[in-house]
């Protein structure tokens, strides 16, 4: 038998008839903006557009069954294109409503879409190694300029799991909490977790038409891996992440 914890107390916590007023139906709190701002005197490195992208067909049902995670790649870089595609996959904006809203490639509880897109590049053409933010409204990526060694930090962060130093790159999905919260509240925290299974499985189908493999990554040191990518753990933190590469012979 299950002794008591703080997960039951976090499921009871979370029900329906436990919540607070949620800031959108109090109507004092307007609606949280759809996405961070670039960071002050930063540049938006331009990727190219979903309709331009040519990426190899695959039926769906071969990615399903041939998907498995892996955490040895190759050394072969991802394109520019490529990493594009697992970003639009992932996260992309197909549509910006007058709401406002976005509708993206994954769904989201009332469209929310509270994930902001850290990308750890450790190899993809033309990007220099390093850490950028992915701007899905305008299908680009800002440089963060973090230290040079940032890898080896999120390396350590996740509980020093390897892959994070041999990946092409790793795709690290941080929660805006405001974002979910101003609708569902409390309830809000389990959408966010049930989000990010939807975009990490897109993530998933995406590389395996690509020729890679990813490897999810829950395992971390909470403390450690917001304080390495600049997030105050509360308003803004990692709620998951996956590592990508290249697929070896073997």
């Amino acid at each position: 038998m299950i002794q008591k914890n703080s997960g039951q107390d976090f499921m009871v916590n979370t029900r329906y008839e436990n919540l607070s007023l949620s800031p959108q139906d109090g109507g004092k709190i307007p609606q949280p903006p759809l996405e961070l701002p670039m960071p002050d005197g930063a540049d938006l490195i331009p990727l190219p557009a979903q309709e331009a992208l040519s990426m190899p067909a695959m039926d769906l049902r071969a990615a399903v069954e041939s998907r498995k995670t892996i955490r040895k790649y190759g050394d072969e870089a991802l394109t520019l294109e490529e990493t594009a595609y697992l970003l639009w996959v992932s996260q992309g904006v197909k549509h910006l409503s007058s709401r406002p809203s976005t509708a993206r490639t994954v769904p989201s509880a009332g469209a929310r879409h509270a994930f902001e897109t850290y990308l750890l590049v450790n190899r993809v053409e033309g990007l220099e190694p390093g850490l950028y933010r992915y701007m899905a409204i305008e299908q680009g990526l800002v440089n963060l300029n973090a230290a040079s060694d940032i890898a080896t930090q999120l390396k350590d962060a996740c509980l020093n799991q390897p892959q994070l130093e041999n990946c092409a790159a790793a795709f690290i999905w941080v929660a805006v909490a405001e974002r979910m919260f101003w609708r569902y509240v409390e309830r809000g925290y389990r959408y966010l977790h049930l989000d990010a299974g939807h975009v990490c499985q897109n993530l998933s189908l995406g590389a395996e038409q690509i020729g890679s493999g990813i490897c999810p990554i829950a395992a971390f040191d909470d403390v450690k891996l917001n304080s390495a990518l600049g997030l105050d753990g509360e308003e803004l933190f990692v709620i998951y992440l996956a590592t990508v590469g290249k697929k070896t012979e073997s």
